[in-house]
């Protein structure tokens, strides 16, 4: 997960639906709800930096982290255009090394689903955990089981933007429930030629079960699961669940 050159350029392009502003206020009041009202935020996996700049603006100090350069070099463009003051570090998730503790830590967009090792995202949840302060929240989202099963799947996604053709190619996996993923990309010229570029990478979706193992493992406490955007428990067909924990202890 090091890479992402062509992606970082047609991230912002591909999800233009996402609604930033409407998902920091939803992870804002959760936080606020639950004791972290200011304070540092780690916007983790922080791609192009949509939501490290909502996150921002709304009073938090913010630290935005990312394995793609390309990917910062995006958001750190982003952030100074709009006069925000944010720290980036390029850093893997289970890499994660921090000057200090921070209030808080988001990591949204089925980001965690690209750990397809569950010992690599143990130690993801142990460095996020390493680096929260005592009571310290960390909220995340994940592509459920149902959503790689019955979703993604075998299937594949056009999207044809103006000037921009990308086709998504899926292969599922029921062992574990991954999907590999291939994009390819169509770029047009001033010309009216169009350039190829491709990225390919893979997802997992873990069962809650086994994040929840995973995070006691390291000192954090589930607190709420949620529907994505909702207060309300996720349902059998939910594509993407919200975790709210919080650092209970300390690790030993």
């Amino acid at each position: 997960m090091s890479g992402y050159a062509d992606f970082a350029s047609f991230y912002d392009r591909l999800t233009g639906d996402v609604g930033y502003p409407q998902r920091a206020g939803y992870l804002t009041g959760l936080l606020a709800e639950n004791g972290v009202e200011k304070g540092t935020v780690l916007d983790l996996a922080c791609g192009t930096g949509s939501l490290t700049l909502e996150l921002a603006r709304r009073g938090y100090e913010m630290i935005g982290v990312d394995a793609s350069p390309d990917m910062l070099c995006v958001a750190r463009g982003k952030c100074m255009q709009a006069g925000a003051g944010v720290l980036f570090l390029c850093q893997a998730m289970e890499a994660l090394d921090l000057y200090g503790t921070v209030n808080a830590a988001v990591c949204t967009l089925d980001s965690l689903n690209h750990i397809t090792d569950p010992d690599t995202l143990r130690e993801v949840f142990r460095r996020v955990s390493l680096f929260l302060e005592p009571g310290g929240l960390f909220i995340f989202d994940v592509n459920t089981p149902y959503k790689h099963r019955e979703i993604l799947g075998d299937n594949t996604f056009v999207y044809d933007l103006e000037g921009l053709y990308c086709v998504w190619q899926n292969a599922y996996d029921a062992q574990d429930d991954t999907v590999d993923i291939l994009l390819d990309f169509f770029e047009e010229g001033e010309d009216g030629s169009y350039t190829r570029s491709g990225e390919q990478f893979a997802e997992r979706a873990y069962s809650h079960e086994t994040l929840c193992a995973l995070l006691d493992d390291v000192g954090l406490s589930l607190i709420g699961c949620y529907e994505e955007m909702m207060r309300t428990p996720p349902q059998k067909d939910t594509q993407r669940a919200v975790y709210l924990v919080k650092k209970e202890r300390i690790q030993g």
